[in-house]
């Protein structure tokens, strides 16, 4: 197993219906609470460490770039640049207690102003700031979890609300097992790479051919001839060098698939073929691993997440192989070289979204496109009791 290696935009118009906002006016930049005229809406850290136990909200106004040198333990990220959207993706009531914390205390004072102004009259700005805070010896956490590179690289990322600091940390810190190094496996790998997943095993036995290139954009002409593995690797190194790509320029067996399963937060399936996708739902049912299932021929394609022992197996939905002829390949039957692309892409947002634990995953439904209609549809799916994987053992046999 080999080892290599270790951003101004446009705003979109949006098409469809707008999201309900939290509340109904834009935040205003002078206070209309009902303080004393003159006062300050200012509390002293001790105060707002007292307050944060009673169920108040500590929000960090900083940008993404300052809270990855470190924050106030239970802060939420609602930096002043994108203030309102952060407030509105948190979906807080007006009654909230909303504490407002800065670098030096100037900015959570703006910060709480807009709050008042639009309804939230418990806001209160930490007096002093994060440079206050840390200097009573209250607890800052996440110092140099990022560095510089990491912080302009990832940016995007730290503007997430489910993301930031925290959950790009998560993804720096896992391990992805990609299973082939082909047509879903590349837009996979380079999104997984892009994104910031620290540690990406190649599977693959493999070497690019120029037949490959249609659809297989890891790849280039120059690379034809040479192992898949290597080929990505370098791929994937030039584009992240901070993540580590390792390689394994082997077939998936069941003598080596324990070994390169081992430590895998996820594995994500590129194989274009039902052996090497029953040998990896057996692997991950006994490793307790969950795992990205794709799959692609000619103008369709199908995406699912199977997590082991929360639901159905591969094998709840194809208990048996099939024979000979009725699941051409790719290389038999062909497919749409953008296809794989669209399926692969799919694949990595949900590993992705596993393994930040955002949003709503695949797990126990399959996901169905149909590249010529541009359709897709969802089929729910249900763990097989009689599952030759993961059913329930025969009476007196040990489960």
């Amino acid at each position: 197993m080999a080892a290599a290696g270790r951003r101004g935009g446009h705003r979109l118009p949006l098409t469809g219906p707008a999201p309900a906002p939290v509340y109904t006016r834009r935040m205003a930049a002078t206070p209309t609470d009902s303080a004393p005229p003159g006062a300050v809406p200012e509390i002293d850290p001790a105060k707002a460490e007292q307050r944060l136990r009673s169920g108040a909200i500590l929000l960090d106004v900083r940008e993404p770039g300052e809270r990855a040198g470190g924050y106030a333990r239970a802060s939420l990220a609602a930096p002043l640049s994108a203030f309102d959207l952060a407030i509105q993706a948190l979906a807080l009531p007006p009654s909230a207690e909303l504490l407002a914390i800065c670098g030096t205390g100037v900015r959570s004072l703006q910060a709480v102003e807009r709050l008042r102004g639009a309804g939230f009259a418990r806001a209160y700005s930490v007096a002093g700031g994060l440079q206050r805070w840390r200097a009573e010896g209250r607890p800052v956490v996440g110092v140099g979890v990022l560095d510089a590179d990491e912080t302009e690289r990832y940016d995007r990322h730290l503007r997430l609300p489910g993301v930031g600091v925290e959950g790009q940390a998560r993804l720096l810190a896992s391990r992805v097992v990609l299973v082939g190094a082909g047509g879903l496996g590349s837009p996979a790998a380079l999104y997984l790479a892009a994104a910031g997943v620290g540690a990406l095993v190649l599977v693959d036995d493999d070497r690019v051919e120029r037949s490959n290139l249609q659809r297989q954009v890891l790849h280039e002409d120059a690379s034809i001839g040479e192992l898949k593995t290597a080929s990505g690797a370098r791929r994937l190194v030039g584009l992240n060098p901070g993540i580590r790509i390792e390689t394994v320029p082997a077939r998936l067996d069941a003598g080596n698939v324990e070994r390169v399963f081992a430590g895998a937060d996820l594995v994500v399936d590129g194989a274009d073929n039902f052996a090497t996708r029953l040998l990896v739902n057996s692997a991950c049912l006994r490793l307790g691993i969950p795992w990205v299932y794709g799959a692609v021929e000619r103008f369709r394609g199908q995406v699912s997440l199977f997590r082991p022992g929360q639901g159905p197996c591969y094998r709840c939905l194809f208990p048996d192989s099939p024979m000979p002829g009725d699941a051409p390949t790719c290389a038999e039957a062909g497919v749409l070289g953008v296809l794989p692309g669209l399926v692969g892409t799919l694949q990595a947002t949900e590993a992705l979204k596993h393994l930040l634990g955002i949003g709503a995953g695949l797990d126990g439904w399959l996901l169905s496109v149909d590249a010529l209609a541009m359709r897709f549809g969802k089929a729910r799916l249900h763990r097989d009791p009689a599952c030759p994987a993961c059913g329930a053992p025969p009476p007196g046999e040990p489960a």
